[in-house]
């Protein structure tokens, strides 16, 4: 998202939850080539893997903690993580935002009362409410559904490797019970509903106190949503980590899929969709790239000249 040397700036949402998407593959420094996927890039001797020098951010509304391994090899120059409650650049923390005690104790009540099965975030770790697997196991099943109709579509046929189940369980034993979270540090929460009405009751009973937006879990016939204080979204952490370092917003390109890119697009010069996500949001980007299976991060530094 940033400018370095006169040169555009780059901030990537990447969900890697069950999807394993949207995996842009840097140049290391110490290697002589880059890679995008496993399309090669000439980077005419950048180290940062862009042919002008574009500073690569990771911009997700995950943990810093609950990144996969194979999205930390990638090697981004920082991380907006958490919807925006945080912010890196390399080892160095920019921006620290956890939610009020108040905020976090009043959140907790209420998605107990209404028995919501729900997840907090905290930087480094994820604690999860007692019910929240049962309910994670539908979306692998979805989820795997829908990817095997991605697949079959660009001709691939899917084989039965479980990934997206494999991918809950190591959720059940990387996440933590509820009971052991340290309030204090929680920064957001993501709930998993079988009501089909409650982002926007969320929404409506909450009030101006947070920020209530749909989430990305495909349920059928129920809803799931993130919830932040009120003003933490990834486009306002965007303005801010730009502030620090010195550099225009009108450079910056965004690429996404979700409703909570949606301010990223807002603040940013370009604002780039997938093809796969919802039509809103597409209509709300100044362009839109080809599917995650059909090489879309790739197409857009193509199109943008950052490659």
């Amino acid at each position: 998202m940033l400018w370095k040397d006169g040169c555009r700036g780059l901030g990537i949402d990447i969900d890697i939850g069950i999807r394993i998407a949207h995996r842009v593959h840097r140049r290391r420094r110490d290697h002589p080539g880059a890679r995008v996927g496993d399309r090669p890039v000439d980077c005419h001797g950048d180290p940062h893997g862009t042919r002008e020098g574009a500073l690569v951010y990771l911009c997700t509304g995950r943990s810093a903690g609950d990144l996969h391994p194979d999205v930390r090899a990638i090697g981004f120059d920082g991380a907006i993580t958490n919807g925006g409650a945080f912010a890196t650049r390399g080892g160095e923390a920019l921006l620290s935002h956890p939610m009020p005690r108040d905020d976090v104790d009043h959140l907790v009540s209420y998605l107990e009362a209404h028995g919501i099965e729900f997840t907090l975030q905290s930087n480094e770790r994820v604690y999860a409410s007692t019910g929240i697997f049962e309910m994670m196991s539908e979306f692998a099943r979805v989820g795997a559904e829908r990817r095997a109709e991605d697949l079959r579509r660009i001709g691939v046929e899917p084989t039965s490797d479980g990934l997206l189940h494999s991918v809950i369980a190591d959720a059940a034993t990387r996440w933590l019970p509820l009971a052991a979270a340290d309030l204090d540090t929680v920064a957001k929460a993501v709930f998993v509903s079988t009501r089909s009405d409650d982002v926007d009751r969320l929404q409506a009973d909450l009030g101006e106190r947070f920020h209530v937006i749909p989430g990305s879990i495909p349920l059928p016939g129920g809803s799931n949503g993130e919830i932040s204080p009120a003003g933490i979204t990834k486009g306002a952490a965007i303005l801010q980590v730009l502030a620090i370092l010195d550099r225009p917003a009108t450079e910056a390109i965004g690429i996404g899929d979700s409703w909570n890119d949606v301010e990223m697009f807002d603040v940013c010069g370009v604002s780039v969709a997938m093809a796969g996500a919802d039509p809103e949001l597409q209509a709300r980007a100044d362009r839109v790239t080809t599917g995650v299976l059909d090489d879309g991060v790739w197409n857009a530094f193509v199109e943008l000249g950052l490659v």
